[in-house]
């Protein structure tokens, strides 16, 4: 029987680099956000949407990091950039669904929505990912971005936690709700669609 290399085992973690850090701090304040919607939902005490709110927003904060870190050091690898986006798609995409859920959006329409949106954010960043280096045109980073970046999710964030502290939550949202064949339909849930949309489109953002 063969026994594991004690040095071999923790050769991943030496390979990361400071900006891959703040990458997975980016990756723990959206999954921290996802799990302060859940206690939202077993005790519906609105101050766990002000807390998953701030996780988003400290995320984007380590994102912003990260990229800056990683050309301050001129050190970047494949390694970073995949664990960028998982990290993207934690705190960007699952997170705002979550939350958009928690503070109410749980027809069945809403939900198709919410589903809707979280793929294009993966379709946007895999996209990214691919058409990188075409995008940079030999510079050392990309230029402009294809469709809206996946942090501007941010905005929904605020705008639910901005729902929420003046009690427009679950049955009280914004703008109502329509039933359509016995399904529910939250209008405020089409925000999540124009974000998801403008992120998969072709439009030039220039990248600061």
């Amino acid at each position: 029987m063969t026994t594991s290399n004690p040095k071999k085992r923790f050769s991943m973690i030496r390979e990361f680099q400071l900006a891959d850090w703040f990458t997975l701090g980016n990756a723990v304040c959206g999954t921290g956000a996802i799990f302060s919607m859940m206690t939202y939902l077993q005790t519906p005490d609105v101050v766990h949407i002000y807390f998953a709110s701030v996780l988003v927003l400290a995320a984007v904060v380590f994102d912003f990091l990260d990229g800056r870190i990683a050309r301050w050091r001129h050190k970047s690898s494949l390694l970073g950039k995949e664990l960028d986006s998982l990290a993207d798609v934690i705190s960007f995409g699952v997170a705002p669904a979550i939350i958009g859920y928690g503070c109410g959006l749980q027809g069945l329409y809403d939900r198709i929505i919410l589903a809707f949106f979280v793929a294009c954010g993966v379709s946007r960043l895999a996209r990214y990912n691919v058409t990188a280096e075409a995008l940079s045109e030999g510079a050392d980073k990309v230029k402009y971005f294809e469709g809206t970046p996946i942090p501007t999710s941010l905005v929904l964030v605020l705008v639910l936690a901005l729902a929420a502290s003046s009690g427009a939550l679950d049955e009280n949202l914004w703008f109502g709700k329509v039933t359509i064949l016995g399904f529910t339909l939250h209008p405020i849930a089409f925000m999540f669609a124009i974000s998801g949309s403008l992120m998969i489109s072709r439009i030039h953002v220039p990248k600061p």
